[in-house]
């Protein structure tokens, strides 16, 4: 059941059913993102979210006393209430904008935050609660040293279990690697592929934290943090903010009658979900048969995929096991089913995945369904998830087929955890609207005729993950 969501300056109030109403009409309109840096001390954090938001409203012509009048209510995304030393921020900033008394609500899901944020945004106006949605997330993370600042994030393990005996997320992460290395032959090189890419991307990202040229071997030698994840291995901590701008058609058409323009749409059409325990030992391990029955992807259905994965059984593999997430695979399929899609690879132009280590890039690649579990590392070093004309430095076999971060991700960008799946759904909203030249001062990533992207948030071990798929609309 739906209902039409009028409007007045005291917020919105349902007043009748209306029928119709449905996401098929559900839209990006615009996003707004902050600089992302090690320090933003300039500004509080509700004034690094006011810097994305103006700009999100000033990109498709409305004033903020505009923006008051015309957006019903909002989603607020932030990951710990320890890095800014506030209870109630997401209020703080709900005020400082102007919003209040619109209904609103915060979300936490570690580092998935903002993609929940997003997904929340696009049901409560798929729902008719709202016509007009705000989504703004935010983390000051430079509040605290770093030591005190993995020290919150290893909060978001099992603190009964997994963190009194040292649990610390790169930990974690070099611990899954070396099964995946172990299980697939992944090298240190195809995992310095992908830093090398990101970095490079960014170098034409004037939003970016981390802006460099670097080779394989500038990853190699940077300092070690957990074997064999190096510093160019891992994402940094970060302050940011960002807005999306979510609209049903009504809000479509209040907002082009206030701008009196036409503006460029991109849809919403599908989004997923998936979990996993969070303990890691307490995963299980999946006969051939479950995993078929529970977990593979219509484009794994081919008698050639099936002899792949029943030789990997054969050798012992077992799914998920601590090399794989779970939880990455049932957003993806349950956003692809949502989406009609069959072969992410050959359906999808680009993805914004969570890379917040360049070994989460590789398994992500193999939960997505761009290349099938164990092809990851050879997948990262091929070629095909680079954008094309950026100069690398690096001997490519393939040619790019689905550019992965073209934004840098999180490895590049910075990781303000309640931003960072925002930050992604802004960039694919600006790569569907063909206007990354316009937003970043700089075309080179602009991707020629992308008409669909994906965009993945994680968080922990892969204990929650967001899958969305965006689409330009004609």
């Amino acid at each position: 059941m739906c209902y039409e969501v009028h409007t007045f300056r005291n917020g919105p109030l349902v007043r009748e059913k209306k029928e119709d109403a449905d996401e098929d009409g559900l839209r990006d309109l615009s996003g707004g993102v902050s600089k992302f840096a090690k320090a933003r001390p300039d500004k509080t954090f509700q004034a690094i979210v006011k810097e994305a938001y103006v700009y999100c409203l000033n990109d498709i012509g409305l004033t903020p006393k505009q923006g008051i009048e015309l957006i019903d209510g909002s989603v607020a995304s932030y990951f710990s209430d320890h890095f800014s030393r506030q209870l109630m921020a997401g209020i703080m900033v709900q005020d400082y904008l102007g919003l209040v008394p619109k209904p609103s609500h915060r979300v936490e899901g570690g580092g998935a935050t903002g993609g929940l944020c997003f997904q929340e945004g696009w049901k409560s106006v798929a729902s008719g609660h709202m016509d007009v949605c705000l989504c703004y997330g935010f983390e000051t993370m430079s509040h605290v040293q770093t030591w005190k600042g993995n020290e919150f994030i290893a909060l978001a393990s099992d603190v009964s279990f997994d963190y009194p005996v040292g649990g610390f997320y790169s930990g974690y992460y070099a611990m899954m690697v070396v099964r995946h290395m172990k299980e697939f032959g992944t090298t240190v090189e195809q995992l310095a592929h992908v830093s090398v890419k990101n970095h490079i991307n960014a170098l034409y990202n004037s939003y970016a934290q981390k802006r460099m040229k670097i080779g394989i071997q500038d990853v190699r030698n940077s300092p070690m943090v957990a074997w064999p994840l190096t510093r160019l291995d891992i994402c940094t901590m970060s302050d940011g903010a960002a807005t999306v701008l979510l609209v049903s058609e009504d809000g479509l058409n209040r907002i082009e009658k206030a701008t009196g323009k036409r503006l460029p749409r991109v849809k919403v059409t599908g989004i997923g979900r998936g979990t996993d325990a969070m303990r890691m030992a307490d995963r299980p391990h999946q006969s051939f048969e479950d995993f078929y029955a529970k977990n593979s992807l219509p484009n794994e259905q081919n008698e050639d995929s099936k002899a792949h994965y029943r030789n990997l059984w054969e050798r012992g593999f077992r799914y998920p096991g601590i090399h794989s997430f779970r939880a990455g695979r049932m957003a993806s399929k349950q956003a692809y089913q949502h989406a009609g899609i069959t072969d992410a690879l050959k359906e999808i132009d680009f993805v914004e995945l969570h890379d917040a280590y360049t070994s989460s890039e590789i398994q992500t690649y193999e939960d997505m369904g761009l290349c099938r579990y164990g092809e990851g590392g050879a997948f990262a070093q091929s070629g095909k998830a680079f954008v094309p004309g950026v100069d690398y430095g690096l001997d490519l076999p393939e040619e790019p087929t689905c550019p992965v971060n073209p934004s840098g991700g999180l490895i590049a960008c910075g990781h303000p955890v309640g931003a960072t799946g925002l930050m992604q759904a802004v960039f694919a909203i600006w790569q569907l609207q063909g206007s990354i030249g316009k937003h970043i001062g700089d075309d080179k990533l602009q991707l020629k005729g992308a008409k669909r992207g994906a965009i993945h948030s994680h968080a922990g071990t892969g204990t929650y993950v967001s899958v969305s798929i965006l689409e330009k609309e004609g």
